[in-house]
């Protein structure tokens, strides 16, 4: 697979939106219609793109699920979704409605059987977000610690079967202050040899940081919010600027 530029659409209250380093409080309104957004991105070249119910996140309901149908609906290119999905039947009912990937956060710590099951019953469907606060991973829309690091989770997950793994920096995220790329080159190196899809996010400000992120050997992909929403970041600059490396 090669190097992918994915847009982030972040869902609360059925609105296109922000969070600055995961504070609910500190929230940033994009788009009043996620599906049009959605086009928007596969239009200027995205191939991939990653939703994030940011309601579910914190609640464990699918609380954004009429946008997020109406995004599978619009474009044609694969759809990620995290954020909320706490069972098999919910991992299940988006697989079943056009959802390429369902990523696991929450339930990934609280449940290790399920994942277990879900990467066995849907094999190459399960993503997890390493999502981590000062080396930790956190859960329940980040609000949480859970003690467990980014290092043990991730090699837990691919373990699993997990095909994707997206880290998070958490105190970048929405931040524009460039991507953890030495977090993640540490993280690659403890993972070792994978052939899952291992992507990063948070913090990406300017083409130059995705250029970097790209030649790291082992990364596939960089998800790019703020910066694209802003315009810090031209997505087809972008795209074209990684053919080139």
């Amino acid at each position: 697979m090669s190097f992918e530029v994915i847009p982030a659409i972040d869902l609360r209250g059925g609105k296109c939106v922000r969070l600055f380093q995961g504070d609910y409080d500190r929230e940033t309104v994009y788009g009043e219609d996620p599906a049009a957004m959605a086009l928007h991105w596969q239009d200027l070249g995205a191939k991939r793109l990653h939703v994030v119910d940011l309601d579910g996140a914190r609640s464990g309901r699918q609380a954004n699920a009429t946008a997020v149908r109406a995004i599978v609906k619009a474009v044609s290119i694969p759809v990620q979704l995290g954020g909320g999905v706490r069972d098999l039947d919910v991992v299940s009912h988006w697989l079943s409605h056009d959802v390429d990937r369902v990523f696991l956060g929450t339930v990934a710590v609280t449940n290790h059987d399920l994942v277990r099951v879900a990467c066995r019953r849907f094999p190459g469907h399960i993503g997890a977000g390493a999502d981590a606060r000062d080396g930790q991973i956190a859960v329940r829309g980040w609000e949480e610690s859970t003690g467990e690091t980014v290092v043990d989770f991730s090699k837990r997950l691919l373990a699993a079967g997990a095909t994707a793994l997206s880290y998070t920096n958490i105190a970048l995220d929405g931040t524009l202050l460039g991507p953890d790329i030495d977090g993640m080159t540490h993280l690659l190196g403890e993972i070792g040899e994978t052939e899952a899809q291992i992507i990063l996010s948070g913090g990406v400000a300017t083409i130059e940081d995705i250029v970097k992120a790209s030649k790291v050997p082992g990364l596939g992909g960089v998800i790019v919010g703020r910066a694209l929403y802003e315009g810090t970041v031209d997505l087809t600059a972008a795209l074209a600027a990684i053919e080139e490396v």
